[in-house]
């Protein structure tokens, strides 16, 4: 720990006089990244600093502890020395968290696709219900949120949405919602009142950039058809849908939300880009250690991850054991104690393989 911290610090060093550098700013892209990293080793910075300082503040108090003869002025200073062995104990634990290697991907944006499973139409309720939910949580945080592409049902659920977030870290706080979402209540079409068991799963996929991503053009068959809405109606009456298969993986994307055929390709690409990216980083996963694996579930969407239960305001995640009885409240957006909670599991569990 105490060499990655030294490189660490010599690293800010060099980004602190880099950026005062007027060749750096010229250079948008290269600007924005060193300040990201000097942003990310601030924090690191800071919280040396401040186990410096309280180590040194233990030092004094000791030797004013073991020199103090008057009994109420020792008690204090022993009181002193608790309290500062507690915050030195808080802030390592902070800093060893800072100083866990972060996942590249951490800082990309996503595409998340929501799909209706077991359930019919109170599954595709449900998936508009967690679309909703994402959306408010991302207005809160700042980020932009963009439908890429979507299959509206009658009552206004969603056999599939699939949607676009950017914004400051998105991925490391949606990462985890990928897998299977339970939801357990009275249907609004149920008339005696029964309780039923829907599932809907959910994808997160990191976006990738065009270059970190060849798709030759010679490898893709793209279709071009009408749109269709619900029930069999037409969206409009131009072929403007667009139907891209990837053939080395046979990959489907498929994107009709807009009415020009230019923008529904723009879009299927960026999926299909996604989709690629997932499937590639899934088999580099594969070969990285274990710990690596075991991170609060594998991510896999077919693994069962949450349970809603509307009857009795309850949402239980799996993975770590949490229940909170604020189901009401997190429907509307309010999800970022259970993000907390998964990344904080995340870090453990990357911490004590660290130590091992």
């Amino acid at each position: 720990m105490n060499e990655r911290l030294s490189s660490l610090l010599a690293r800010y060093k060099e980004l602190s006089a880099r950026i005062e550098d007027p060749d750096l700013v010229k250079d948008q892209n290269g600007y924005r990244d060193a300040m990201r990293e000097y942003s990310r080793l601030s924090d690191i910075v800071a919280a040396n600093d401040e186990l410096e300082s309280l180590s040194a503040q233990l030092e004094d108090a000791k030797s004013l502890y073991q020199g103090e003869s008057d009994s109420e002025m020792k008690e204090l200073a022993k009181e002193e020395l608790h309290e500062l062995e507690r915050r030195i104990t808080d802030v390592n634990d902070r800093l060893k968290f800072l100083l866990i290697p972060r996942d590249p991907l951490d800082e990309k944006n996503i595409i998340m696709e929501i799909r209706a499973g077991t359930g019919g139409e109170e599954a595709a309720l449900f998936a508009a219900d967690l679309y909703r939910m994402y959306a408010r949580f991302a207005e809160t945080r700042g980020w932009k949120f963009e439908v890429m592409n979507s299959s509206e049902t009658e009552l206004g659920g969603f056999k599939e949405i699939i949607f676009s977030v950017s914004g400051g870290n998105v991925y490391e706080n949606l990462r985890y919602e990928s897998g299977v979402h339970r939801v357990q209540r009275v249907p609004a079409t149920e008339a005696s009142g029964r309780t039923h068991t829907s599932a809907v799963t959910v994808a997160v996929l990191p976006e990738a950039d065009e270059t970190e991503i060849d798709i030759k053009n010679e490898d893709l068959r793209i279709d071009v058809m009408r749109a269709g809405g619900p029930g069999g109606q037409c969206v409009n009456t131009t072929d403007s849908a667009v139907r891209i298969t990837h053939l080395p993986s046979g990959i489907v994307v498929h994107c009709q939300d807009e009415k020009s055929q230019i923008k529904n390709k723009a879009k299927a690409m960026r999926i299909l880009r996604a989709r690629v990216y997932e499937m590639e980083e899934a088999k580099a996963a594969s070969k990285r250690a274990e710990a690596r694996k075991n991170q609060v579930g594998s991510g896999d969407r077919s693994e069962r991850i949450r349970t809603y239960n509307f009857p009795q305001n309850r949402l239980t995640d799996h993975r770590i054991n949490l229940t909170l009885y604020k189901l009401d409240i997190i429907m509307q957006g309010n999800i970022g104690e259970l993000f907390d909670a998964l990344k904080l599991s995340a870090r453990e569990e990357l911490l004590r393989a660290t130590a091992s």
